[in-house]
């Protein structure tokens, strides 16, 4: 009982906590506006090292050259559009978490849909298979008995009542 309430309890505190971002205070902007663009552009930014994390989280010294990099170009005054652009020329579309809709990652944003239906498709022809092949296998099972075996049925039958 205890280990339950102490890791009830550990879990509610975790969930409690806000989420600790890699930011050091030397990166943050005085201007509050363009801070909160900065994080919400470093959140959007994939860490070319981690690669499953934003640069945001990421303590990584290249996902800091990238926050420094995002903080220098807004404060040159480009907008959040031409920062992403820069970054992607730079590092490619891959250094988006969430890659753009475009011909070349069609196949990307396909690939669930597609291995959806493929797999339902998969499922039903199964299926489907299984049910033809249960219902000939009852259909055989369903002969018709020879004289001996209906004398011997019958006999069965008589005792049971």
């Amino acid at each position: 009982m205890w280990k339950t309430f102490f890791s009830a309890l550990v879990l509610s505190i975790c969930l409690m906590v806000p989420s600790v971002h890699a930011v050091t205070p030397d990166e943050v902007l005085d201007d509050p506006v363009l801070e909160q663009r900065a994080r919400a552009l470093s959140a959007e930014l994939r860490c070319m090292v981690c690669q499953n994390q934003s640069i945001d989280d990421s303590d990584a010294p290249l996902a800091k050259d990238l926050r420094v990099l995002v903080r220098e170009r807004l404060v040159a005054g480009d907008s959040d559009k031409q920062v992403i652009d820069y970054l992607v020329s730079r590092y490619g579309e891959f250094v988006l978490l969430k890659p753009r809709l475009a011909w070349h990652t069609i196949l990307l944003w396909a690939a669930g849909p597609i291995s959806l239906v493929a797999g339902m498709t998969a499922i039903v022809v199964t299926l489907r298979g299984r049910s033809k092949r249960l219902q000939a296998e009852a259909g055989s099972a369903q002969t018709k008995l020879s004289a001996e075996e209906e004398r011997r049925l019958k006999a069965l039958l008589e005792k049971t009542d």
